[in-house]
């Protein structure tokens, strides 16, 4: 089953582009998953299922209609021993099709084990707190849980299924991250795209925008009423609409300084207590904060709008509310080095960044509007 994708040659001086849009189908329903094994068998007759402790939830719906499914756990993050290892695994099950089950971590290991070995791959998120079950990307991380770096897919998934009711075993907090993360579409794409005229970037740019207007209208309600239809809607958007975001922008649409700061902070150990979309929703907080501090007013009066959509939903606000006290300067010099480094894409906002800087916003995000980055820096130790 083919994926949509958008190719184009070099025209008039035009770049090349192929933007991997979206999975090839999409089911999405209360308890789905009990009845997704016909699509599920389309797409091969040997199907390896990798994931983590929800691979228990999930067997009971596709063990009877699966027969040949094999099932192995990815560890606790998408490395290359870990990848290793699955290969290896999916070679002695002569698997013909790879099925991630779980949140962003086990989704981007299968996504990447199934690429490797150029195999179809379902995807079936056990949680809404990522957008990781569309994408045709995954993220890389070290044994010990440091972010590495990231590997562009071919394509999006050949199938993803959404069961409202799996994903509702999931704690709370899980969507409260994945509605942080979903956030950022909207302060990363908006910079990140510059003043690009074209119309799917442009696209990709408005649909950030419904996106976040539709968090902020329904977050708090959703979060109130578990499985409910504005619950639902709220798991689309973290991860159906989040994703289409970055479908349709390609890189120009995806991150800039909140996701850099998530990197650089993977590489404390402190913060691997801490959800991906915690720390992506924080270094939103930062990226506006950098951006208020070149004078920015409607960053200072986004950050603030921020602050009080946190404050109601239980998203980090400060690296204290991060479960981050305890940090020591060396070692948020050390994740600023990280996330400042050449090639990150803090890069992609439209001033030069410095360590020091970022580690000016990095302890002031619940400040006044008012105050001044000359403050901030004349007060950061040396």
């Amino acid at each position: 089953m083919a994926n949509l994708t958008v190719d184009s040659v070099e025209t008039s001086g035009l770049a090349a582009m192929q933007l991997a849009i979206a999975p090839a189908r999409v089911i999405r329903g209360a308890g789905i998953l009990a009845r997704a094994a016909q699509r599920i068998k389309r797409l091969g007759s040997r199907p390896l299922a990798i994931g983590g402790n929800q691979l228990v939830a999930a067997r009971a719906a596709l063990d009877e209609t699966l027969p040949n499914l094999s099932y192995a756990r990815y560890g606790s993050d998408c490395s290359e021993v870990s990848l290793a290892a699955l290969n290896q695994q999916a070679e002695q099950h002569q698997a013909d099709l790879v099925i991630g089950i779980g949140g962003g971590k086990a989704l981007d290991t299968a996504k990447l084990v199934a690429y490797q070995r150029q195999l179809p791959i379902v995807t079936i998120p056990s949680s809404a707190a990522t957008c990781a079950a569309w994408t045709a990307l995954s993220n890389v991380y070290s044994e010990q849980g440091a972010f590495q770096y990231d590997v562009a897919l071919d394509t999006c998934p050949d199938l993803l299924i959404l069961d409202y009711d799996l994903v509702q075993t999931a704690p709370p907090r899980t969507l409260i991250a994945g509605i942080g993360d979903a956030l950022a579409k909207w302060y990363e794409a908006s910079v990140s795209s510059g003043s690009s005229e074209q119309s799917l970037i442009i696209a990709a740019v408005q649909q950030a925008r419904v996106l976040r207007d539709l968090l902020f209208q329904k977050s708090l309600a959703a979060l109130q009423a578990p499985g409910g239809q504005t619950w639902r809607e709220v798991v689309d958007a973290s991860i159906l609409l989040a994703g289409v975001v970055g479908g349709l922008g390609g890189a120009q649409c995806r991150t800039v300084a909140a996701h850099a700061v998530h990197n650089g902070l993977t590489h404390l150990l402190q913060s691997h207590g801490t959800l991906h979309g915690e720390k992506v929703a924080y270094g939103i907080l930062v990226q506006l904060r950098l951006e208020e501090m070149q004078g920015n007013l409607l960053a200072a009066s986004s950050r603030q709008q921020l602050l009080k959509f946190y404050g109601e939903i239980g998203l980090p606000q400060s690296l204290e509310s991060l479960g981050l006290m305890a940090v020591t300067l060396a070692d948020l010099h050390r994740a600023a080095e990280i996330a400042c480094r050449p090639g990150s894409d803090i890069h992609h906002l439209p001033f030069a960044i410095t360590p020091a800087q970022l580690m000016a916003a990095m302890v002031s995000t619940t400040a006044p509007a008012e105050f001044s980055s000359r403050e901030e820096l004349a007060a950061l130790p040396s």
